[in-house]
């Protein structure tokens, strides 16, 4: 689901590239279109938006009752926080650029990587409070949430861009995402 990322077309095709059919739909599609695609899963993209603003895209809160895995990327991951209860608010350091990735739990999402991962930010904003259900299960030294999960209702959020080049093992987190979520 598109948000406006500059990336969203880089997103379906790290997707594609997995060996998995991939559709861009804008944000704005309600969960009765959407159910109509079959989706087996759905990522949420970034945007230059900010989820603190009243006028900032959203999805429906039915996205994340459906029961289909859903993956929040940066915004994606901040209104995912917002929607299901969690709060989200301006980082005192923007992050922009390489940061290191610390994995806290590795069983799923971050499955066969290392400890430690090169990951690209981009971001003003940073969840603050998961919501309800939701664990930690990376972060950096800017970000103390920088990937979240609720695994028993399939839903993953990251802050950095796994989709781009500069995150080198972003490809296998969108595998394994597809895979194995």
């Amino acid at each position: 689901m598109d948000f406006g990322s500059q990336y969203t077309q880089l997103i379906a095709r790290r997707v594609r590239e997995c060996g998995i059919l991939s559709l861009i739909l804008p944000y704005r599609v309600s969960p009765g279109e959407l159910l109509k695609n079959k989706p087996k899963a759905i990522i949420l993209s970034g945007s230059p938006a900010t989820v603190i603003s009243s006028k900032s895209p959203v999805v429906s809160k039915q996205i994340f009752e459906l029961g289909i895995p859903v993956l929040g990327i940066c915004y994606g991951m901040q209104l995912m926080a917002k929607i299901l209860g969690g709060k989200v608010e301006p980082s005192r350091h923007r992050e922009y650029g390489n940061a290191v990735l610390v994995v806290d739990k590795s069983d799923d999402l971050f499955n066969g990587l290392k400890r430690n991962l090169a990951v690209w930010m981009s971001h003003g904003d940073r969840v603050l409070k998961l919501p309800a259900g939701f664990e930690v299960i990376a972060h950096t030294q800017n970000s103390p949430i920088a990937a979240m999960r609720n695994k028993r209702r399939m839903l993953y959020g990251v802050q950095f861009h796994p989709e781009v080049v500069h995150t080198p093992q972003g490809k296998t987190i969108i595998n394994n995402f597809l895979k194995k979520i």
